[in-house]
């Protein structure tokens, strides 16, 4: 994958910095990082993080940040015409930190091939627990910023990324890494960044089931 150019989906959580991450490692070349937010383009999709949050993910990484503002119905026709704007400026390859999860995989097969983009996901079929050793073993720091406390307890919020906390998880029978949608989390340290996101939290909000940590600048 030498020197192939890319476009990173982008949420600002753990599993797409890990992704950044390995592609970098394997030669690949980041020219834009893609994220989805809200219709009003103030807050991103799942993770709730402002747009300057990401923004400044984006400056320490030094890679030039798009985002498309969507609600469900019109997601996938966002998530092409970005995809379209990528693959006209000489951008071939996307990279993606799915999983397992074998749906979101053929979503994004579907959707980056009518643009002509090669989807790629640098931690596919690996074990989740694996991932999250050697994103802690390489230098990340992320702080979990969303619950869904249908799945985990809401006390985990704002909590560190540890193999302790890894530990109490899976104990409690909850993914550690939470690709079913128990949780959600921000890096802001990392060796991607050429410097520390210097974020405040802030208040505790809910949201029917769902918990969210205010992640601000």
């Amino acid at each position: 994958m030498e020197n192939k150019p890319f476009v990173a989906s982008w949420s600002g959580g753990k599993d797409s910095a890990m992704a950044y991450y390995r592609a970098i490692q394997s030669g690949m070349m980041p020219k834009k990082l893609l994220t989805m937010f809200q219709e009003d383009e103030e807050i991103s999709k799942s993770h709730a993080l402002p747009l300057k949050v990401i923004q400044a993910q984006a400056d320490r990484l030094n890679v030039p940040l798009m985002i498309r503002g969507a609600g469900w119905e019109d997601y996938e026709m966002k998530f092409i015409d970005a995809m379209d704007e990528c693959r006209l400026a000489g951008i071939t390859h996307g990279v993606f930190g799915d999983i397992d999860l074998e749906g979101h995989l053929e979503w994004v097969q579907k959707t980056c091939a009518k643009s002509g983009i090669i989807p790629i996901h640098p931690l596919w079929q690996e074990p989740r627990r694996s991932i999250l050793e050697e994103l802690l073993e390489v230098g990340f720091e992320a702080v979990i910023v969303v619950i869904n406390t249908r799945m985990m307890p809401r006390d985990y919020i704002g909590r560190t990324f540890t193999k302790e906390l890894m530990d109490e998880l899976e104990t409690l029978g909850i993914d550690s890494c939470g690709e079913n949608g128990e949780f959600h989390t921000v890096v802001i340290d990392g060796p991607i960044f050429s410097s520390r996101v210097p974020v405040k939290f802030g208040e505790v909000r809910e949201n029917e089931e769902y918990v969210f940590l205010s992640v601000e600048l």
